[in-house]
C-alpha cells in the first residue's frame, strides 16, 4: 500500500485468488467456514461453534505491506520469501503476513482434523492496514455492526516477544499489548513581515517557530517510547532566497500519543506562544486501555497459550506504540489485545518497515501453533480459577 487510495489491487487479487484459495482448500470449501470478502479485498471469516451461547472473538491481521524496493539493499529480493541460513527473507514476514498465514495454516489444520470449535470466532484480514485500514477494517466492523455482533474479545498485531531488548530485564519477555498510542499530525506556522537579511528584524518567521518546536520537544522527559507522548518534527519549510528573511515559517510535528493522555490534552500542550498559529492535520485518541486482570478471558487466555508454549518467558501487559487495523473495532469491542509471538532480538527492531526484514523458519512453525493453541483453548467456558493449574485448559 502506498496511499489511502493506491494501494496494488492486482496483486491483492492474485493473493487471494492465486494462493489463499490454493493453500488453504479447507477454509474456502467447508460448509462450516462462512466467508466474504470485504471491501473487494478484504477477507472475514466466520467460523460458528457448536454452543452458540459462548460469546466469540475475533483474530485480526493485515495482507498489506509497506513499499520495498531490492536495491535498498536487501539480501534476497524483498518479495521472493527466499531462505537464507533458516530465515524467510521478505517484505511482510514480520509485518504482518505472518499472522495472516499463521491464522489460516492453524485453521487449516484444524478443519482437516474434522475440528469444530465450540466457542465460535471471526477471522479479520484488512487489505489497507498500513494506510489507515479505511476500507478495508473500517468496512468490516460496519458490517458487524449490523448484524449485531458482540465480540469476547479481539487479538491483533503489535508487540511480540522481545529477547535482550528492553534494558535491565532478564530474560525474554512476551508483552501482550492491553492499549495502542494515539496519533496526531500537527501544523505549526509563523506570519511576519518580511525583509532583508541586513536588516535583520529582532526575531523572524523562522526564529520563533524554531523557540516554538524547541519548546515542543523539551517538555517531553528524555524516557522510553513505551511510557511516554513522544514528538517528532517531520518537515519544517520556509524561506525561498538566501538573503532575505522569509515572512512565514511551517512545521510539521507527528505526536504518538501516550494512553494516558487524549488528543486535546497534546493540543493544549502544543498552545503556547500566540504568535504560532496550530493546527491539527489529522488525529486521533489511544484506545482505552484492555482489562487484564486474572479475571479477565481474552487476555488470560492469550497468557496461559503463551506460558503453555513458551514457559520460560515472563508474560507482561504493554502499550502497542504503532497504529493497527483494531483501532476500528473499539465501538464493538472494549478488549482489545495486541500480541503476535514473533520473536525479536537485538537488531531485529530495525527490519520493521526496512530493509532484510525476515523471520525464522522455527518462529513462523511456533507462530501457527500458537493459533491452533490458542482457538483450542478458547472452547473453555470459563476461566479456570486463579492459581490453579495451567493444565486445566
Amino acid at each position: 500500500s502506498f496511499t489511502e487510495t493506491n494501494v496494488n489491487r492486482s496483486a491483492l487479487r492474485e493473493f487471494d485468488g492465486l494462493l489463499l484459495r490454493k493453500v488453504f482448500p479447507k477454509i474456502f470449501s467447508s460448509s462450516l467456514v462462512q466467508h466474504e470478502l470485504v471491501g473487494n479485498y478484504s477477507q472475514l471469516f466466520r467460523i460458528p461453534g457448536s454452543e452458540p451461547d459462548l460469546e466469540p472473538y475475533m483474530l485480526l491481521a493485515h495482507i498489506d505491506v509497506v513499499p520495498a524496493d531490492e536495491a535498498d539493499g536487501w539480501d534476497a529480493p524483498p518479495f521472493s520469501a527466499q531462505e537464507l541460513n533458516g530465515f524467510i527473507y521478505g517484505r511482510g514476514t514480520i509485518d504482518n503476513k505472518q499472522s495472516v498465514m499463521g491464522i489460516l495454516q492453524a485453521s487449516e489444520y484444524l478443519l482437516e482434523r474434522g475440528y469444530t470449535p465450540r466457542r465460535s470466532f471471526y477471522i479479520g484480514l484488512g487489505h489497507d492496514e498500513e494506510v489507515n485500514g479505511l476500507y478495508g477494517a473500517a468496512n468490516i466492523v460496519k458490517l458487524l455492526k449490523s448484524q449485531g455482533v458482540k465480540l469476547q474479545y479481539v487479538l491483533d498485531e503489535g508487540l511480540a516477544v522481545l529477547d535482550g531488548i528492553i534494558n535491565g530485564l532478564d530474560g525474554p519477555a512476551a508483552l501482550i499489548g492491553i492499549s495502542e498510542k494515539g496519533q496526531a499530525t500537527v501544523k505549526l506556522s509563523v506570519s511576519s513581515a518580511p525583509g532583508h537579511s541586513s536588516m535583520l528584524p529582532r526575531e523572524s518567521s523562522i526564529g520563533i517557530l524554531a523557540s516554538a518546536v524547541n519548546r515542543v520537544l523539551e517538555r517531553k522527559p528524555d524516557t522510553n517510547a513505551f511510557v511516554r507522548t513522544t514528538t517528532a518534527v517531520t518537515m519544517f519549510n520556509s524561506g525561498v532566497k538566501i538573503n532575505i528573511i522569509p515572512s512565514y515559517a511551517e512545521a510539521f510535528v507527528n505526536f504518538r500519543i501516550h494512553s494516558a493522555q487524549t488528543l486535546q490534552e497534546v493540543l493544549e500542550l502544543v498552545k503556547s506562544d500566540q504568535r504560532v498559529k496550530v493546527e491539527l492535520v489529522n488525529g486521533f485518541d489511544p484506545l482505552p486501555i484492555s482489562s487484564y486482570d486474572e479475571q479477565v478471558f481474552g487476555f488470560q487466555i492469550i497468557k496461559k497459550t503463551v506460558q503453555s508454549m513458551f514457559p520460560q518467558l515472563t508474560v507482561a501487559p504493554g502499550i502497542c506504540v504503532g497504529n493497527t487495523d483494531s483501532r476500528h473495532y473499539k465501538d464493538i469491542q472494549k478488549d482489545i489485545y495486541h500480541f503476535v509471538p514473533s520473536w525479536f532480538k537485538p537488531g531485529d527492531p530495525q527490519r520493521f518497515h526496512s530493509v532484510n526484514e525476515r523471520i525464522s523458519i522455527q518462529n513462523y512453525e511456533e507462530i501457527v501453533l500458537f493459533y491452533f493453541q490458542l482457538i483450542q483453548n478458547n472452547d473453555i467456558r470459563k476461566l479456570p480459577p486463579p492459581h490453579s493449574s495451567q493444565h486445566e485448559l
